[in-house]
């Protein structure tokens, strides 16, 4: 270990005290990682001061130079393009309703995100971890279970485009555990012991154009905030993402090329007492076109008790959220969601 490698970015005082919010901000930072394997500590904490800054502030920002060949992309896209055109009869036989963890197919409507809607309008395709054999954990407590996809023969080669994509910005999400623990002043390392077998969820997404007379309680994705720790999303070109700030305005976050959106989840803002922000957000495709849209939401191991740091509390701010375990945790989110649009 270098010297300096997992030390903390600063010691003092608890991180609220040097709080510094502007969250009526109007545009989401674009942060570069180009720097994110450095052996140099300063250079990593400044990378740190970046996300820290925005984790407070934002809740969001966007990352370039991420490492992910453009390659990896495109064959992840084209495989759900080819998915969702399938016979809805075929895309039914995979549907989440089959599975006892919440993979497979989700219609049209088939989630509800706000409860104050009518639904979400778009198709979904979620998926977890698995070996490139093909099996899965048996111990991701209330998680576990297989994946569920579709016909080889009648979609050759989805599986492979799909999981390679996923490899990919899973070890991505790694990379950025580091810099997160250097930003709440933890030893870079912090992390380590809780992502060993992360609940890394991936959907695939296709919106269809809202066109004519719209009902704004049916919306792409009704306004929600994340469940797990932080979510990496490849977005296409096609503008739909808005995030809330603090003058309960929409700020867009609009499709740059070459990089993905981040956001902070329930898990790190329940871990940082608040302190990093878990910012609500939408999705309303008005385009005229489709869209499609890859996020990946990184969570920590299942049996991870979730609780505030001690960085992230006072005696004038106590702990806001009682400790849960972090895989009930998501379980009881996503359950909600699909009660919503029942």
């Amino acid at each position: 270990m270098e010297p300096g490698r997992g030390a903390p970015l600063e010691s003092g005082p608890s991180l609220l005290f040097k709080r510094h919010t502007n969250n009526a901000f109007q545009e989401i930072p674009v942060i570069d990682l180009h720097n994110i394997r450095s052996d140099d500590l300063s250079v990593r904490r400044a990378l740190a001061d970046e996300v820290r800054n925005a984790s407070m502030n934002v809740g969001f920002f966007y990352i370039k130079n991420h490492g992910i060949p453009q390659e990896t992309i495109s064959a992840a896209l084209e495989a759900a393009k080819g998915f969702f055109a399938l016979s809805q009869a075929s895309k039914e036989t995979i549907s989440i309703d089959k599975s006892t963890n919440f993979k497979g197919y989700t219609p049209l409507l088939g989630e509800n995100s706000d409860p104050e809607n009518r639904g979400d309008l778009h198709e979904g395709f979620d998926l977890g971890w698995e070996d490139p054999s093909g099996n899965v954990r048996a111990d991701d407590g209330p998680m576990s279970g297989v994946n569920l996809w579709p016909d080889e023969r009648e979609l050759p080669g989805f599986k492979e485009a799909v999981m390679r994509y996923y490899y990919a910005v899973v070890a991505l999400g790694k990379l950025l555990f580091p810099v997160f623990a250097l930003a709440l002043n933890l030893p870079e390392d912090f992390f380590a012991d809780k992502i060993t077998k992360p609940a890394a969820i991936m959907r695939l997404l296709y919106y269809p154009s809202q066109d004519g007379t719209v009902d704004d309680r049916v919306q792409g994705i009704g306004a929600h905030t994340d469940y797990e720790c932080f979510t990496i999303l490849w977005q296409d070109h096609v503008p739909a993402l808005q995030v809330l700030n603090k003058d309960k305005k929409w700020v867009d976050a609009t499709p740059i090329p070459g990089t993905f959106v981040v956001n902070l989840g329930d898990q790190l803002a329940r871990w940082t007492n608040d302190v990093f922000t878990s910012t609500v957000h939408r999705a309303i495709n008005r385009s005229g076109i489709e869209r499609y849209s890859i996020p990946l939401f990184f969570g920590t191991d299942y049996n991870v008790l979730l609780e505030a740091l001690p960085s992230c509390v006072s005696t004038d701010h106590p702990p806001k959220y009682e400790p849960i375990i972090a895989g009930d945790f998501v379980r009881s989110r996503i359950a909600a969601t699909y009660k919503h649009s029942k």
